[in-house]
């Protein structure tokens, strides 16, 4: 699980960094991001219903995104709001190959 500095949670926050933030895309996976002015890094997480019916997929869909980024922590840049999509593709996927695109949007 993901500390809880490192959530972002508030519909506000997702709002301005949805609108204003800048986009890459890659795969199965959109990422937002959005420069805050807090000294750590928010992290957000969308997976809707066109990418399952079934909530019990979804969450473990959000459970592996989490993990990844629990793992690549250290190495993100403080100071960000980052909000990440998902897309149909995903589902398929393991938890290496999600982790392989995560990294590749990250750097």
């Amino acid at each position: 699980m993901l500390p809880q500095k490192y959530c972002l949670k508030r519909k506000k926050d997702f709002q301005r960094a949805i609108q204003r933030g800048r986009k890459i895309e890659k795969d199965f996976l959109v990422l937002k991001f959005f420069k805050n002015s807090l000294k750590t890094t928010r992290i957000g997480f969308v997976v809707s219903q066109k990418v399952s019916k079934k909530a019990s997929s979804r969450n473990k869909i959000k459970r592996r995104l989490r993990e990844i980024i629990k793992i690549n922590l250290p190495d993100l840049k403080p100071g960000y709001d980052l909000i990440f999509f998902t897309k149909k593709g995903i589902i398929e996927k393991n938890f290496w190959e999600i982790k392989e695109v995560v990294g590749q949007i990250l750097k």
